[in-house]
């Protein structure tokens, strides 16, 4: 019933503030197939109420990176599905090869 700029306010946004503090942070969706995961984390770009909570994210840490004096940031970024005991990362140049 909520909208993804909801969700990404009230849970998102708190964790992601941390990490351009320092902090490490996670975010973990987990769910059976077809409950909105891949939807919530993604999201579409129209309409902008809508853009998920990775888009959201970036778009937060950028400018904050961006406004920074003084600072030097080291990002990392990982994006996994985990599925039937498989790994794979969607954010490498084949999202079908398995991780060890």
């Amino acid at each position: 019933e909520h909208s993804t700029e909801h969700i990404y306010n009230e849970i998102a946004y708190p964790l992601v503030e941390g990490v351009v503090e320092g902090y490490n942070g996670t975010i973990f969706a987990y769910g059976q197939t077809g409950s909105g995961k891949s939807f919530t984390m993604q999201g579409v770009a129209d309409p902008s109420s809508q853009k998920g909570i990775i888009p959201r994210a970036f778009e937060y840490i950028f400018e904050s990176v961006q406004c920074a004096e003084n600072t030097k940031f080291l990002l990392r970024a990982s994006y996994l599905e985990i599925y039937n005991e498989d790994i794979r990362d969607l954010l490498g140049a084949d999202t079908k090869q398995k991780l060890e």
